[in-house]
């Protein structure tokens, strides 16, 4: 009887392959993945270069994963306003070229998306079967992205994930600190959210895998909620550092982009308190010297 039960659910997924495993997510991600002995294939652009449809579909369908998590895209939110020809190219129409070789390699595809999809005058937590409206060029990109993914796929993770950081990459966090010495720090108070470590996010992709969840979308992001100087202002006392931090509102402080003014999401108990999580990252950054 308990022979075919058993079988390590490795077994049937053996081979992820991540795209974008240069980035700030994928830098954790893999090494994760590896850590749940599942052998991780990297690409970046250099080894497969999403934008291309052929060079794509010559990978995925050589090395046939079992998975692909789908990390790489065009993530900066001001720039995608002036420039939402690469923002489509990497986002919408990139994300396309993965879902359609996914489909015909039968891989299942798991898509990091975004709470920019939203556009934020909600009062309650979105939770992943709320109307999207995407504020912003960076958004509608990744919402594109979205549809490609479900139009084409039928095994399929889409994972929104928001407010993301990590030790790998440019951050919200990190500038902060860099910032910490300033007479005086102005950080906006009226954008609400779910911060989230990319090694969170992480774990919240290998629960998806390891407990077959439904295919469908997810919300993994920090439960709780903050906003932009309460993130700060968090991560400021738990470095220990002295800042002349001031709240201030999002008139105040213009970008070219809009944001979503609340965009908090139902993760549905996925993640922890994004607080515990900060204060992990915190203690790592200062164990590795950054």
């Amino acid at each position: 009887m308990g022979n075919g039960i058993s079988a390590s659910h490795h077994s049937c997924l053996a081979t992820i392959l991540v795209t974008g495993s240069n980035g700030m997510l994928g830098q954790d991600l893999c090494p994760i993945l590896e850590s749940a002995n599942y052998t991780v294939i990297k690409t970046d652009v250099a080894e497969m270069d999403i934008t291309n449809g052929e060079s794509v579909e010559s990978v995925i369908s050589t090395e046939k994963p079992d998975v692909v998590v789908h990390c790489a895209a065009y993530t900066n939110v001001d720039k995608a306003e002036e420039d939402i020809e690469t923002a489509r190219l990497i986002n919408a129409i990139g994300t396309e070229n993965v879902a359609k070789s996914c489909a015909k390699n039968n891989c299942i595809m798991v898509y990091i998306s975004t709470d920019y999809v939203f556009a934020g005058n909600g009062i309650e937590p979105y939770k992943p079967t709320d109307k999207t409206a995407p504020l912003n060029n960076y958004g509608l990109t990744k919402w594109e992205g979205e549809e490609a993914v479900r139009k084409y796929c039928e095994k399929y993770y889409i994972a929104r994930t928001s407010w993301l950081y990590g030790i790998y990459g440019k951050n919200f966090v990190e500038t902060m600190i860099s910032l910490a010495d300033k007479p005086e720090l102005k950080v906006v108070d009226d954008q609400i959210g779910c911060p989230t470590w990319t090694v969170e996010l992480s774990g919240g992709i290998l629960k998806l895998l390891e407990e077959k969840k439904p295919y469908g979308i997810y919300h993994i992001c920090g439960s709780g909620v903050t906003s932009w100087y309460g993130f700060a202002k968090t991560a400021f006392e738990l470095s220990g550092i002295d800042a002349n931090l001031k709240p201030c509102t999002t008139d105040e402080f213009p970008r070219p982009a809009k944001r979503p003014a609340y965009s908090v999401m139902d993760n549905d108990g996925i993640c922890r308190d994004w607080k515990d999580a900060l204060k992990d990252y915190i203690n790592l950054r200062q164990k590795v010297g950054k």
